[in-house]
């Protein structure tokens, strides 16, 4: 079969493209996603992301390998295995980082990515429900608004970071990113407006548009430099399928994945695996970042917890009027802080706050009622690599993120447990605060709250970097995406980032969609 475009993952960055790439009708375009359609009900109320963790249908639910810097647990690591990748499972949370962050991707050979070049695009994928201005857009794709439903916990939270002397933000994308406030959310009208929702959905009507589920890319059909099409198992039979241009779509750990298992990575692990050598490029699977986050919990008498929401009211009100607690993100408020640590002005520390108790994403559940802080830092130094562990493409790969092996990453890490906890001993929750869950009361001395975040922490699902863009001998692609000394090929998803951004990745990685999906007009 002939197509002028194979997208390769139907996540966040690829039904941006497909849609984009099919809005010609004369471009022939196939988009393959290994998992399966987007209708499971909790998929699209989005506070049913707290059923979708566990569900290993939607979601590949990763292990890493043991880390050292964490009393060497393996980690676990959420991802979509769905239409619209993980956008169809994340907490919705509407966040571009920081104009340092893009001006730092253009000191690195990368000078079209620098804020002013990549704020348009983010502008054309933005329906903002508060109206156009100089940083929004309405009438794009991705609904972005504010929540139908927030909890009354959430302002407690609120007033506690003022009565620390924060500043308030309505708007985490406007001038400044400091500050404490509610998030925007990506929903339409109460309900998760996911990359598939608002990209594919649109599209899938098109006759130039195939999509095909349940189909798992096992490798790249290249020959010399070129690439030509996809091997793909599907229903249990192989196929291939042969396109113009092959655009990796697959996020930060299947887009390596996949290069590898094609023979197109560092030459010296593809030879121990046992994978022939097809272009030797070293930085394929390197330079893994991703925030990793601690979670700091009280325990509460207040019945305004989602611990025990009354399912059944919820329930109805969501399908009567959208609205509800079952509207609810979850982690509703949050904000920005310059540490102590900054070298610049700029925050390192996010927070996201979560008007119920959360342990081990949610898989560990509680008795009674609490409240939840998750404080991240923002710009990790730690690095890690994807490798594989097989040449079988149905084997998960090796995800090593090398959490906390730069001292750096472990004193914010400390700072950010530290605030959290200053949150919450404040007057704002004096009336509805119990007592300390995480860390325990006994946790005192610095020894005590190192290993309380050896034990504890977790990732906040950001992992970005493993196919990098720019120009040095580590890059994996240009910046217009190609991959350095391939034809026919690029990589378009989260692993191009050289860089992690300062905040939440899924409305960067649809921007960087646009971005490149705009360059095929030109």
């Amino acid at each position: 079969m002939e197509y002028d475009y194979i997208i390769v993952g139907a996540g966040s960055a690829g039904c941006v493209m497909a849609n984009r790439l099919s809005e010609n009708p004369s471009n022939r375009v196939l988009l393959l996603e290994a998992g399966g359609p987007d209708n499971n009900p909790f998929i699209h109320m989005p506070a049913g992301l707290a059923r979708l963790s566990n569900n290993t249908n939607i979601n590949w639910a990763y292990m890493t390998e043991p880390q050292a810097g964490l009393n060497q647990r393996k980690m676990f690591w959420p991802r979509g295995k769905v239409l619209g990748g993980s956008s169809s499972i994340n907490a919705m949370v509407y966040i571009r980082g920081q104009r340092e962050d893009y001006e730092n991707w253009a000191s690195m050979g990368n000078p079209d990515w620098c804020f002013e070049s990549v704020l348009p695009y983010f502008l054309k994928s933005e329906d903002q429900q508060r109206g156009a201005s100089d940083l929004h857009a309405t009438g794009g794709p991705l609904s972005v608004q504010d929540l139908k439903y927030s909890n009354p916990l959430s302002q407690n939270f609120l007033q506690a970071s003022a009565q620390l002397g924060y500043a308030h933000n309505d708007d985490f994308n406007g001038q400044q990113q400091a500050g404490f406030g509610l998030y925007q959310v990506t929903q339409r009208n109460g309900q998760r407006c996911s990359a598939a929702s608002a990209y594919l959905k649109p599209a899938i009507k098109r006759s130039n548009l195939n999509v095909l589920t349940k189909a798992l890319a096992e490798k790249l059909l290249l020959e010399g430099n070129c690439a030509t099409g996809v091997e793909v198992s599907h229903k249990g039979e192989k196929h291939r399928f042969y396109g113009g241009e092959i655009i990796l779509c697959g996020g930060a750990i299947n887009s390596p994945q996949l290069l590898m298992l094609s023979g197109i990575g560092p030459a010296d692990h593809l030879q121990t695996t046992g994978i022939e050598v097809r272009h030797d490029l070293r930085g394929v699977g390197q330079n893994l970042q991703d925030h990793l986050d601690i979670c700091t919990l009280i325990s509460s008498s207040s019945h305004d917890t989602y611990d025990k929401v009354n399912q059944v009211s919820a329930g109805l009100k969501y399908l009567f009027g959208k609205n509800g607690p079952a509207s609810s993100n979850v982690a509703e408020a949050g904000g920005f802080v310059t540490s102590s640590l900054a070298t610049d002005q700029r925050p390192d520390i996010q927070f996201h706050f979560v008007p119920a108790m959360l342990d081990n994403h949610g898989r560990n559940t509680l008795p009674g009622r609490g409240m939840t802080i998750h404080a991240c830092p923002l710009r990790p130094q730690s690095r890690g690599e994807i490798l594989l562990n097989s040449k079988d493409p149905s084997r998960d790969p090796f995800i090593q993120p090398n959490y906390l092996q730069s001292d750096h990453d472990l004193e914010l890490m400390l700072e950010s447990a530290r605030l959290a906890k200053e949150i919450f001993s404040q007057e704002a929750f004096s009336a509805h605060r119990d007592g300390f869950i995480f860390p325990e009361e006994t946790v005192c001395t610095r020894d005590e709250k190192l290993e309380f975040i050896r034990r504890k922490a977790e990732t906040i699902y950001h992992p970005v970097g493993t196919c990098k863009m720019g120009d040095d001998p580590m890059a994996v692609v240009d910046s217009e995406l190609k991959v350095h000394g391939m034809e026919n090929l690029r990589v378009v998803d989260a692993s191009i980032m050289p860089e992690l951004i300062s905040g939440n990745t899924n409305a960067p990685v649809i921007m960087i969609a646009e971005k490149c999906a705009d360059s095929f007009h030109h």
